[in-house]
């Protein structure tokens, strides 16, 4: 059976829709942990495994870490950025708007770089750099930016920790919470899988699956060295397609699919599967295409994120994702004989 993952957010966190979204053939939800914890999320967890005894069913529930994805830092509103404008990027807090990022972050740059900030939606170009104050940036592509948001610079691996305190923090009240699975996000070497299950094993979880996330053409290129140390592989298509041209990104999708299958790993699908539903209560026919074509690859799971954390049909969404799933999971039997 094709494992069915919505997310858990704002727009799904009640007991009853959370009952239909079960009802409708989800087993299980994803947390994002980028910008909190499991605390912070109690009530909704809460809601997640009640809606579950209601539902009669026993769900995964995914914890998604920081991780060593690059972040800005704590913005004290939101941050306007319109084409052509330009703003500077900066470690210390100093009147006018700036954007906060590390002192790392700074010393990787050079001037025509390009920065794309929010998984892509917005992007700079280092148009000059101050030694030790900050850098100049033209805005390309505009919106607004929120505080924590992920930050990449094209071409270059700039890396945080491979298990930051918050998450460890984390790990170590997942049994509280519940939690079956973790998310390790921009995997790129086995050797930061050994160091979450130590993590893991330190806290005695080691029933808990890793997720490992590809989502950087290293990744890719070192998917063999992963694939031992992970129970299930995550295509991640948003940041995976930000690290090249999107018209390579079916390709790269299927290139991970088929080592995976070859190599008797599961992997998971995700990003954007059904982004139109965020506000229409049903799919465009590409899109059920591509959820059909990532099962018939062999998924052995899809998931939904925004379409599901924020979006205005959540049951609806886990509906087509079910069903599209199952045709898909037939289709691939009967091509089997």
């Amino acid at each position: 059976m094709v494992e069915i993952f919505g997310t858990l957010g704002p727009a799904c966190a009640q007991v009853d829709m959370l009952k239909k979204m079960f009802q409708e053939g989800m087993t299980g939800m994803r947390l994002n942990l980028s910008h909190g914890g499991l605390k912070e999320s109690r009530q909704s967890i809460c809601n997640f495994w009640e809606a579950a005894r209601l539902a009669g069913v026993k769900p995964q529930l995914l914890i998604d870490m920081q991780g060593p994805e690059v972040r800005i830092g704590d913005l004290l509103v939101p941050l306007q950025l319109m084409e052509s404008q330009e703003i500077e990027l900066a470690c210390q807090p100093s009147c006018g708007p700036k954007i906060p990022v590390s002192a790392q972050i700074l010393g990787a740059l050079e001037i025509g770089d390009r920065i794309l900030l929010d998984d892509g939606k917005m992007e700079l170009e280092v148009m000059s750099i101050s030694k030790g104050q900050g850098a100049l940036a033209r805005v390309l592509r505009g919106g607004v930016l929120q505080k924590r948001k992920s930050l990449k610079a094209v071409g270059k691996q700039i890396e945080g920790p491979v298990i930051t305190n918050q998450d460890k923090e984390n790990i170590r009240l997942a049994k509280e919470y519940g939690v079956t699975a973790l998310m390790q996000p921009f995997v790129t070497k086995g050797e930061q899988l050994i160091q979450v299950r130590k993590e893991l094993l330190k806290n005695q979880l080691g029933h808990i699956r890793i997720f490992a996330k590809i989502e950087n053409r290293e990744g890719m290129k070192n998917i063999r060295d992963i694939l031992p140390g992970a129970d299930m592989v995550v295509i991640a298509r948003g940041d995976l397609g930000n690290d090249m041209p999107l018209w390579k990104l079916p390709a790269a999708q299927r290139s991970i699919s088929q080592i995976c299958r070859k190599e008797g790993k599961p992997f998971l699908v995700v990003t954007q599967l059904l982004a139109s539903m965020v506000q229409k209560p049903y799919p465009t026919r590409a899109e059920v295409s591509d959820i059909f074509h990532a099962v018939l690859d062999g998924a052995a799971a899809v998931m939904a994120t925004n379409e599901t954390a924020v979006g205005g049909y959540p049951a609806e969404v886990i509906k087509y994702l079910k069903k599209t799933a199952q045709e898909a999971a037939a289709f691939r039997g009967k091509e089997a004989f």
